[in-house]
């Protein structure tokens, strides 16, 4: 992909991020919050699974 494209593809990505939060902050607190437990539990099976191995 272009420098410039990928540029402007990241400006937009801000631009929507920020008018999401700023016309429903409330929704945009849930996704987050979202994200978060999917990474959190993404790293706790992988911890898991580490632990399987070695244990």
């Amino acid at each position: 992909m272009p420098a410039k494209a990928k540029t402007i593809l990241i400006w937009l990505l801000v631009i929507f991020v920020v008018y999401a939060i700023y016309t429903s902050p409330d929704r945009a607190s849930e996704v987050v919050r979202a994200l978060w437990d999917v990474i959190v539990n993404a790293v706790a099976s992988f911890g898991a699974f580490l632990g399987g191995l070695v244990g």
